[in-house]
């Protein structure tokens, strides 16, 4: 839980974590040594410097580093893990969901689990899909359209096998589709996270929730076109919010298009940690107004009941979280900690 400091709280889930393991030790070849850099420099140069991360660190990190960073040092009351695998990359995977299970299971109040899907791997995936569900009860999957396998670098959301993928999705309850849509990392591709599949797959399936990772940058303009039309397309802020510490001007620019064609009951907060610490990033949103110049062109302002909607509310919405509920729970769980540590 946050607290301004002028008394406002507001409960926060994150929309994008990972435990991931970048190390040499699990690097497959020069790819995933290429994809762990890429990912660090994006860690310096958006970082304030007290939150620079040494190398080995950002590699491997620790399930009670990451819990500590997320729900004591930082003001998250839960996270959304998001896998991802890169198998051709990594030896054991980057980030699966039966890693990221490992949060889920010694912290289940704290996390959603998503699992992940890649329609290359026909029949077989689409068994390993149904069985994420029935194993982990996952609601939601991350999707990463430019991920290299074999011989193939990306697919698309409006490919036939795309669809029956979706189309499995929405029969088995898994409703919230989490697109990797933003700024390439080194090897991958950068025509591979195209926004314009999405246009075609939010059309066919209304009844799944897209959330948009990293809003289509640097492809914001095109992002935004789309989404307007798509009442059950969402912007996740991961990417996009670092800015608010390092170009404050261009976080102001893209954060007012946003709430100008989105509103702000379509988008939501995202640290995509371990790039970026969620300390920062909430005190510095809660804090952040948008500069005059631009209110006045927009007609939109990112007020206090905008700013509780993007950091919670909306995710709760598409997960079926009741908040006060919720908070009653994780309060529940502080006293018991408390009662053992007397």
């Amino acid at each position: 839980m946050y607290r301004a400091p002028n008394g406002e709280e507001f409960f926060i889930i994150d929309g994008h974590v990972h435990l991931w393991d970048g190390s040499p030790a699990n690097q497959r070849n020069i790819h995933g040594k290429q994809f762990i850099d890429c990912f660090y420099d994006y860690h310096k140069a958006l970082s304030p410097q007290e939150y620079l991360w040494p190398k080995d660190k950002f590699e491997k990190y620790s399930p009670e580093t990451m819990y500590e960073d997320l729900f004591v040092k930082g003001y998250d009351d839960m996270a959304v893990l998001l896998p991802t695998y890169l198998k051709d990359f990594y030896i054991n995977g980057f980030n699966t969901t039966e890693q990221d299970a490992v949060m889920k299971e010694r912290y289940p109040d704290r996390f959603i689990l998503n699992g992940a899907f890649d329609p290359r791997d026909g029949e077989r995936g689409l068994d390993y899909l149904e069985e994420l569900v029935d194993k982990y009860k996952i609601k939601g999957v991350k999707l990463y359209t430019a991920e290299w396998r074999g011989e193939s670098k990306g697919w698309k959301l409006s490919d036939p096998w795309a669809y029956r993928y979706l189309e499995k999705c929405e029969k088995l309850g898994v409703k919230n589709i989490h697109v990797h849509k933003g700024p390439t990392i080194l090897p991958l591709n950068r025509d591979a996270f195209d926004v314009a599949d999405i246009d075609d797959a939010a059309t066919a399936f209304p009844n799944l929730n897209f959330i948009v990772e990293h809003v289509g940058l640097p492809r914001l303009d095109d992002f935004c076109w789309i989404a307007v039309q798509e009442p059950n397309v969402y912007g996740g802020l991961a990417v996009a919010m670092p800015f608010i510490h390092a170009r404050p001007r261009y976080f102001a620019h893209v954060i007012s298009e946003l709430l100008f064609w989105l509103g702000e009951d379509r988008l939501v907060y995202a640290s995509d940690y371990a790039i970026w610490h969620p300390k920062w990033i909430i005190e510095k949103f809660v804090a952040f107004e948008l500069p005059e110049d631009i209110r006045k062109e927009t007609g939109v302002d990112l007020t206090m009941q905008a700013k509780r909607k993007i950091l919670g509310e909306n995710l709760a919405r598409l997960y079926g979280i009741d908040i006060e509920a919720q908070k009653a729970k994780l309060n529940g769980g502080h006293a018991k900690a408390a009662a053992g540590a007397r």
